[in-house]
């Protein structure tokens, strides 16, 4: 089944750091907009007939009359990034999806340690201002290059917000910068940990957390690890239990794609295991997990199969 999609307007776009504008998406008539749970994103269908994803960079409150994303240029953007910043203006009509989750807050956690890299950081502001409006335990760092760098400064200066931010400027005093390794070395019980960043900042962030359960670590990739492999392997089979057919996926084939040759509609979005577009159930532990969305206990009942296989010859999944 196809997923919505909503048209909103382009109400203001913000220069927020040299590299990051910020743009404020409302709905053209002026109605609210589908509400969403911090640590959301939408994809944005942008000119260039181009789709990336982005996250939600505020709390809704219980409402949301706008969204607001960031978005940074990218030296080497496959396009995305530089549809925004060169051809999209204030006005614009946009495509994009309603809001969904894969990098929710969890409830059960007693404290909330926020970990962001740069651009990173919005989903992780619209986490701390609703675990501030909670009165929660949470604490929010922010790894960036200079001061010059750091977008949703007033945000952040906010009098809820501010008392729980830490700020590490790689050009900054030494006495001030963040040690991860210090930082994480002891998890306090009932911890939870967010990292939201560029791919050598979350490997860091992993690292130095390697001792901790990885049921508490919660990650959010902007793209797949250079070494991630692929949804490509030996040939197996889908065996879909509602519908009591099999669906031959070739070695060549993600699962997506042999499901859509097969006339069976599967939403997908970033085709690389991030963004949980594509997740349904499945039985049993058949499945050869490649994403990067899904958590060690989801994963004994979920596959993304944009890029996840079979271990064997057959993977059963409830659809």
């Amino acid at each position: 089944m196809a997923e919505r999609t909503l048209t909103v307007r382009v109400a203001r776009i913000a220069r927020q750091t040299p590299e990051i504008l910020s743009f404020e998406l409302a709905h053209p008539a002026g109605r609210p907009l589908p509400g969403y749970q911090a640590g959301a994103h939408i994809d944005v269908h942008m000119p260039g007939g181009f789709s990336r994803q982005y996250s939600l960079a505020r709390a809704d409150g219980g409402h949301a009359s706008t969204y607001l994303i960031g978005v940074k240029r990218e030296v080497a953007s496959r396009g995305g990034s530089a549809s925004m910043h060169a051809r999209v203006r204030e006005g614009d009509l946009l495509p994009i999806s309603a809001p969904r989750n894969t990098f929710p807050i969890r409830a059960e956690a007693k404290r909330h340690l926020l970990l962001a890299g740069g651009i990173g950081m919005t989903p992780l502001l619209a986490m701390a201002q609703a675990l501030a409006r909670e009165g929660a335990d949470f604490e929010l760092c922010l790894f960036v290059r200079s001061e010059e760098h750091l977008a949703f400064a007033d945000a952040l200066r906010a009098p809820l917000l501010a008392p729980h931010v830490r700020v590490h400027f790689d050009d900054g005093d030494a006495s001030r910068k963040i040690n991860l390794r210090q930082l994480l070395a002891e998890r306090r019980p009932g911890t939870h940990l967010y990292v939201c960043g560029p791919g050598s900042f979350m490997q860091a962030v992993r690292a130095a957390a390697a001792h901790w359960p990885e049921d508490v670590v919660h990650a959010e990739y902007f793209a797949a690890p250079a070494d991630a492999a692929g949804g490509t392997g030996k040939p197996f089979v889908l065996r879909l239990a509602e519908r009591g057919i099999s669906v031959p996926v070739a070695g060549d084939q993600t699962a997506v794609d042999a499901l859509h040759a097969f006339g069976i509609d599967i939403p997908v979005s970033c085709e690389q295991g991030l963004c949980g577009t594509c997740v349904v159930g499945c039985e049993g532990e058949g499945a050869e997990h490649r994403d990067f969305c899904l958590t060690r206990s989801e994963r004994t009942h979920k596959v993304a199969l944009c890029c996840s296989r079979a271990k064997g010859d057959e993977l059963v999944i409830t659809l």
